[in-house]
């Protein structure tokens, strides 16, 4: 009996650190993840500030003069 207890203790123990260290895994993915991302938006913000400084210095163009519009 002691040593089935034993036995089923240490599945238990085997099975818990399988566990901890697959989450453990999804975790340092998902912060990695973030990490790409957060720097992606900061490069994309720094873009996107730089066409909009282009973009004041140009004069407003009516886009309504399309074919898809009607020109009444």
């Amino acid at each position: 009996m002691i040593k089935t207890h034993f036995l089923h203790q240490k599945a238990t123990v085997f099975t818990l650190i399988v566990v901890l260290i697959f989450f453990g895994v999804l975790l340092c993915l998902g912060v990695r993840k973030s990490h790409k991302l957060k720097k992606e938006n900061k490069r994309l913000e720094a873009l996107n500030t730089a066409s909009s400084e282009d973009d004041d210095d140009k004069p407003y163009k009516d886009f309504r003069q399309g074919h898809l519009y009607d020109n009444k």
